[in-house]
């Protein structure tokens, strides 16, 4: 496979908290590559329905999924990794909530690492390091990283939108930023999230929940243009065409790059 994709996911940031942070890469994912400040994500609102949407590109009344708690699926379809392995490419999957590891399927990733948020300090930067690593010495077709600080020990601790929140934001902008530093050159990166979040909560239909940024920085994405009409469904079929991988017929969403 000629083109590789990164993926991260900030779990629980918000437009207006990516927009806040006062970290200057935000801007300039919105001048190097798409963007949209405004894509949805699905109900309810919560990390595991919201990931697993966004890796098999339906709604949860079609996976099952509907709490942090995974139920096999009644009736089975490949999501993205499944899909990657399937015509032949390598995968990845760095994390740091441990329900997450059930967005991929066994005998679908190459290599896989996890450390608790709640067991160890900056795990973000601890996760980062390790996707890098693995894209040194491996050269993964994709990979997705996953850092769930700016939802635990920003958003549920201290508040959404809090300074507290709006730090750790920042912190995890920055390891998007050494991700697209060092391989930009090799691969396409994907920054986005699953849900956004209020008060000390997230889960319902408002807005500040509902609501999403998302940033696409390669080669097959023009610079500076504003997405619409984007959801979390997008991503997987987005993600198969840049790699060259035919997309599961039970997926949703549309591929968002620009043909014209």
């Amino acid at each position: 496979m000629d083109k590789k994709v990164i993926l991260i996911s900030i779990d629980g940031m918000r437009p207006d908290g990516a927009l806040s942070c006062g970290n200057p890469f935000v801007n300039e994912m919105m001048k190097r590559g798409s963007f949209t400040l405004d894509a949805r994500t699905v109900y309810p609102s919560v990390t595991l329905p919201c990931h697993m949407s966004m890796f098999y590109s339906v709604p949860p009344e079609r996976h099952g999924i509907t709490t942090n708690l995974y139920m096999p699926p009644v009736r089975p379809f490949n999501g993205l990794f499944e899909q990657i392995t399937l015509f032949g490419g390598k995968c990845a999957m760095y994390y740091g909530w441990e329900p997450l590891r059930d967005v991929s399927r066994p005998k679908s990733l190459l290599t896989s690492a996890y450390i608790s948020a709640r067991g160890a300090d900056d795990t973000d930067t601890y996760l980062c390091g390790c996707a890098l690593e693995c894209i040194n010495n491996h050269s993964p077709d994709f990979v997705f990283l996953y850092m769930v600080e700016t939802d635990e020990k920003g958003g549920h601790d201290h508040g959404w939108m809090s300074q507290e929140y709006l730090d750790v934001m920042s912190n995890a902008v920055n390891c998007a930023k050494r991700v697209y530093e060092t391989v930009g050159d090799k691969y396409t990166v994907i920054v986005t999230s699953d849900h956004g979040g209020h008060d000390r909560s997230h889960g319902t239909t408002m807005d500040e929940d509902m609501t999403i940024p998302m940033f696409f920085l390669g080669k097959d994405f023009i610079q500076g243009r504003e997405l619409k009409d984007v959801s979390v469904l997008d991503l997987a079929p987005t993600i198969a065409e840049i790699i060259g991988v035919t997309k599961a017929e039970e997926w949703e969403g549309k591929s968002l790059i620009d043909r014209e």
